[in-house]
């Protein structure tokens, strides 16, 4: 019987790291910086519209890292590709039992809404993490510091902190400038990423998006057609 694409692309991940002094020589620590940028490039073909082709590979490159790292912990005989997708699958029915039951199996009837599964979906990771008292664990350090602070405000909000709400731009401490600290600064960064929040939008997406059309109207300025 033929391999499929994914026994296939493992077959070819393993000979790499035989016969490839390069990728022999990976390790998890010096494939984090890959894992980071095919994540920001599948990210910007996203949102800057790029065809579905170049999606496909950009994909392509992000299953790479996840090979890669599992053919690592293979060789020596921690874990291997199947047992990362076994470990997925067994969370995905675990924390969405409104969809399955216990057995993988699909419920009879399925929720209205999406703060419906919200809610189970916490009360799930609760249940799985009881003695995690602290709403900000897990959230990696490093993320860019706009996504963070956005991470943490939703975090703060699913656990009922009576300051959800946020302050208003441009008023006492959150005042618009001119800056004459970091903190200020910090603070006025801040009581923007929670309005963003509180409006339903993605403070870190938009910068990005604000910036890829700054660079597209300077570029039009140097290079006019």
């Amino acid at each position: 019987m033929a391999e499929t694409p994914v026994e296939r692309l493992l077959t070819v991940i393993a000979q790499l790291r035989e016969h490839c002094p390069w990728m022999g020589a990976l390790t998890h620590e010096s494939l984090v910086e890959y894992l980071i940028e095919e994540a920001y490039e599948v990210a910007e073909t996203i949102e800057a519209g790029h065809p579905d082709a170049e999606l496909q590979g950009e994909l392509g490159d992000v299953l790479l890292q996840v090979v890669l790292h599992a053919r690592l912990a293979q060789e020596r005989d921690s874990f291997t590709f199947d047992d990362v997708a076994r470990g997925l699958v067994a969370k995905m029915v675990r924390r969405n039992p409104h969809v399955f039951r216990p057995d993988g199996s699909l419920q009879d009837s399925f929720p209205a809404t999406v703060e419906e599964i919200v809610h189970k979906w916490d009360a799930v990771k609760r249940a799985e993490r009881p003695e995690r008292n602290d709403p900000f664990e897990g959230i990696p350090r490093a993320l860019p510091a706009l996504a963070r602070a956005q991470k943490s405000i939703d975090r703060a909000a699913r656990a009922g902190s009576p300051h959800a709400q946020p302050p208003v731009v441009g008023s006492g401490n959150t005042k618009a400038g001119p800056f004459a600290t970091e903190d200020e600064l910090g603070d006025h960064l801040f009581a923007v990423v929670r309005s963003a929040h509180a409006a339903g939008l993605d403070a870190e997406r938009a910068l990005r998006g604000a910036v890829r059309r700054y660079q597209q109207q300077e570029t039009q300025h140097q290079h006019p057609s």
